[in-house]
C-alpha cells in the first residue's frame, strides 16, 4: 500500500506500483491585502473499528474521556440568548457623561433574571465585573455601575465572570461588547461599522447565573484557522471540523474559540462562516487574523472594522472556572517598523501605502490594556493567551513576521502566573514546553528558552483544504509537519490543564502516522520535487514506499512516527517482531539548534501524499521521531510495533509492516 498509517479520511489507498499524476496546487499562508490508557493488539483493535482493520498501521488506544469532561446543560432551545442593552440619549436624557477630561460613558452589569437583555424590573446589578473601551480597564461597584473615558472609534466590553454566562446570538457568538464609532468606518468593501451615532446615555450588560461556567473542571477548544475561500470550502469544513464539533458536548462552559483566519479575504462570506457555528455546542469566539483583514483600510485603526461589526472586538477577555482566557489581536496592518521590532521589519514593512504588508505586532493601546486586565486578575487563576500569529512557534521560528515583536513584553507581563500561549497561523501543530528553545528566537527576540508552554494549534483548512477529497466531503489537506487537520482542547481541572488534539473525521485516539525514510524514498523526494518545479516527461513514481533491500538498510533507513501532539517529555519506543521495543530519536530537540529540513527529517507518508497530491511539503517538524532499522533484518515481511507515549503517561500504540527485499 501507499498509505502508511490510517487512511486520511475519506482516502482510498492505492495500491503498490499504481500509478497517479495530478497537478500540484498550493497556496500561500501570506497575503498581503489524565489517566493512563491501555494499548491493544492489531487483532483487538479490528474487532473494535472493523472500519479501519485493513490499515496498514494506524494509532489505536483506548483512551478514556477526560476525567473533567462535562455534559452540556443546556440544548439550542435554551441557550441564554440575547443582546448588549444600549440606551440612546433620546431615551435616557443627554449622551454620554461630562468629566474633568471630558465626556464617558456609564452603565451597569445586570443578572438578566427574565432573559430579556432589558435592565427593569429591579434586576440587581453584578459587582466586581470587569469593563474596559480597550485601554482603560475598571471593575463594577457594589450596584453593578462602570465609568470609562470615551473617546471616538472605541469597543467597551466586560469580561465574562465564572459562574455566568454573557447572551448569545443565534449563531452562538457571545454578545459582550459595543462598538462608539459615530461617523461609521471609511468606505470600505466590506462594510465595516455602521455609523453609531452620538455617545449612547448608558451602554448595559445583561449576564446570567451558570453552572457550566462555574465549575473548576473545563474543555476548551481551541480551533485554527477556519480560512474558506469560498463556500465550497465552507462545506469541507462543515464535513470536517465542524460536524465533529457538533456531535461533542463536554466543550458548553468555555466554548471553542477560533483563533484567526475565520475567513481567507473574502469578509463577504461571514454570513455563511456564522451559519456553521449554529451547529457548535457552546459559545463561538474569535480573534482576528491576516485574512480577516480590510485590506482597503486607510489606516490600521481601521483595518479590522469588519471582524469588529460582525463577529467580536480585535481583542478581549473572559473568564470560566479558574481560567482567564485573553484574546489578542497579534497581526499589525499596514505595519511600520518600531524601536522594539526585529532585524528584518524595517525592509518588510519599509512602504505601508505603496505595498502595505503585515507583522505580528501589538499596538500600545492593546499592550496598556493587557497590563491593566491582568492586573484584575488573581494570580492562581491559569491564563491563556491566545493569537492568531503566535507569540512564537516552530514552523517560522527564523521569521520575524509571523511571531510577535513585543513578546518578551507579554513573557514579562506573565511572570508567576501559570499560563499557556496558544495560536494559530502557521498551520502547524507544535505542543511546545516550557524550556524548549531554538536559534531563530534566541537571534530575533532574545527569547532562551519558552517560559510557560506555547501551543499552535494546526488550522480546521489544514494545508488550505489541498489534496483529495474524500468521500466524506472533504480533503486530505495534511500540514507542512506532516500533520492531519483538526482541533486542540484545553481540558482543565482548577488552574492546571492537559492538551490533546483531535484529528478531522477521527477518535481521539488517533495520533500518529508511520512511514519508512529510506534512502530510494530519499532519492525520489528529491527527484519528485525537482520535477514538480519543471514537470517534463514523466513523473518520477515511488512504486513501493515500504519497501527496503539490504543497501537501504546499510545506507541508513528509519522507521519514522509521526506523534502529531507529541513533546518534549514524550517518547516513542519501537519493537520489531516482537523483539523487546527500543527508543526512536526525536529528529528534532529544542534545545537552542536551528530548525532541521530537508528529506531526512521529512514525514515519509506525508511527503509522498504532497508531492503527488499537492500542498505544502512536510520536510521539518518538531514531532518527528525515527527509529534505525536494522542492518541484518532478513528477507521477508516485518512488523513494527510503536508505542507513543505523551508527556502525560498517556500511550497510543500504532503497527507497520514492511518488507525486506532483495535488490534484483
Amino acid at each position: 500500500m501507499l498509505s502508511v498509517g490510517l487512511p486520511l479520511a475519506g482516502f482510498v489507498p492505492r495500491h503498490i506500483g499504481e500509478r497517479c499524476m495530478v497537478k500540484i496546487n498550493s497556496r500561500h499562508a501570506e497575503t498581503r491585502r489524565t489517566p493512563r490508557t491501555r494499548h491493544f493488539s492489531s487483532t483487538a483493535r479490528a474487532v473494535l473499528a472493523a472500519s479501519i482493520a485493513t490499515a496498514v498501521a494506524g494509532s489505536l488506544a483506548i483512551v478514556a474521556s477526560p476525567a473533567f469532561a462535562q455534559q452540556a446543560e443546556n440544548s439550542d432551545a435554551s441557550a441564554y440568548r440575547g443582546k448588549v442593552e444600549v440606551v440612546r440619549a433620546s431615551e435616557g436624557g443627554k449622551g454620554g457623561a461630562g468629566g474633568k477630561n471630558g465626556s464617558a460613558l456609564t452603565g451597569k452589569v445586570f443578572v438578566d433574571a427574565d432573559r430579556n437583555s432589558a435592565s427593569g424590573g429591579g434586576e440587581r446589578g453584578l459587582a466586581g465585573v470587569t469593563v474596559t473601551n480597550g485601554r482603560d480597564v475598571v471593575r463594577t461597584d457594589k450596584k453593578g455601575r462602570y465609568r470609562l473615558p470615551a473617546f471616538d472609534n472605541m469597543t467597551v466590553s466586560i469580561t465574562q465572570p465564572s459562574g455566568y454566562q454573557v447572551p448569545l446570538d443565534k449563531y452562538n457568538i457571545p454578545q459582550f461588547h459595543y462598538n462608539h464609532l459615530p461617523e461609521g468606518s471609511p468606505k470600505l468593501r466590506y462594510g465595516g461599522i455602521e455609523p453609531t451615532g452620538p455617545l449612547p446615555a448608558a451602554v448595559n450588560f445583561p449576564v446570567t447565573k451558570s453552572k457550566q461556567t462555574a465549575a473548576e473542571a473545563q474543555n476548551c477548544v481551541i480551533a485554527g484557522d477556519l480560512q474558506t475561500t469560498d463556500k465550497k470550502e465552507i462545506e469541507y469544513a462543515r464535513a470536517g471540523a465542524i460536524n465533529d464539533l457538533s456531535k461533542r458536548d463536554d466543550y458548553a462552559g468555555c466554548g471553542a474559540l477560533f483563533v484567526g483566519d475565520v475567513a481567507n479575504d473574502d469578509l463577504a462570506l461571514y454570513p455563511d462562516i456564522k451559519d456553521l457555528f449554529t451547529e457548535i455546542n457552546g459559545p463561538v469566539r474569535l480573534l482576528p487574523g491576516n485574512h480577516d483583514l480590510d485590506f482597503d483600510a486607510p489606516s490600521a485603526e481601521h483595518s479590522f472594522d469588519t471582524f469588529r461589526a460582525q463577529l467580536a472586538p480585535e481583542y478581549y477577555s473572559y473568564d470560566v472556572g479558574n481560567v482567564h482566557v485573553v484574546a489578542l489581536n497579534t497581526v499589525d496592518y499596514p505595519c511600520t517598523a518600531a524601536e522594539d521590532s526585529p532585524e528584518g521589519i524595517d525592509e518588510h514593512c519599509a512602504d505601508p501605502k505603496g505595498d502595505p504588508s503585515y507583522n505580528g505586532r501589538m499596538d500600545e493601546d492593546q499592550l496598556t490594556w493587557l497590563k491593566r486586565d491582568l492586573g484584575k486578575v488573581d494570580r492562581d487563576k491559569l491564563v491563556v493567551v491566545a493569537g492568531h500569529i503566535g507569540l512564537l512557534n516552530y514552523a517560522d521560528e527564523s521569521s520575524p513576521v509571523h511571531q510577535v515583536d513585543q513578546v518578551k513584553r507579554v513573557h514579562k507581563l506573565l511572570e508567576g502566573r501559570k499560563a499557556v500561549a496558544v495560536s494559530g497561523h502557521s498551520h502547524s501543530i507544535e505542543n511546545l514546553k516550557a524550556g524548549d528553545d531554538t536559534k531563530g528566537w534566541r537571534d530575533l527576540f532574545g527569547v532562551e528558552g519558552l517560559p510557560f508552554p506555547h501551543i499552535t494549534a494546526g488550522a480546521i483548512s489544514g494545508d488550505w483544504y489541498s489534496g483529495e477529497v474524500g468521500e466524506e466531503g472533504y480533503p486530505t489537506a495534511i500540514g507542512r509537519d506532516g500533520g492531519r487537520p483538526g482541533v486542540v482542547t484545553l481540558d482543565v481541572e482548577g488552574s492546571e490543564f492537559q492538551e490533546r488534539y483531535t484529528v478531522t473525521g477521527e477518535p481521539g485516539e488517533v495520533q500518529t502516522q508511520l512511514g519508512i525514510n529510506s534512502p530510494t524514498y530519499r532519492e525520489w523526494f528529491k527527484e519528485r520535487k525537482e520535477w514538480n518545479e519543471n514537470p517534463s516527461g514523466e513523473a518520477p513514481e515511488l512504486a513501493e514506499p515500504l519497501v527496503v533491500d539490504k543497501e537501504d538498510l546499510s545506507g541508513g533507513s528509519w522507521l519514522t512516527t509521526n506523534f502529531f501532539f507529541g513533546s518534549t517529555g514524550s517518547t516513542v519506543e519501537v519493537g520489531i517482531d516482537g523483539a523487546p521495543a527500543e527508543k526512536a530519536e526525536r529528529t528534532q530537540q529544542l534545545k537552542g539548534e536551528a530548525v532541521n529540513v530537508g528529506a531526512e527529517y521529512s514525514d515519509p507518508y506525508a511527503a509522498a501524499q504532497q508531492l503527488v497530491h499537492g500542498g505544502s511539503l512536510a520536510e521539518r517538524t518538531m514531532h518527528m521521531w525515527r527509529f534505525d532499522l536494522p542492518g541484518d533484518l532478513d528477507t521477508g515481511t516485518h512488523t513494527a510495533e510503536v508505542t507513543a507515549t505523551d508527556s502525560y503517561g498517556r500511550e497510543f500504540t500504532d503497527t507497520l509492516e514492511f518488507e525486506v527485499a532483495e535488490r534484483p
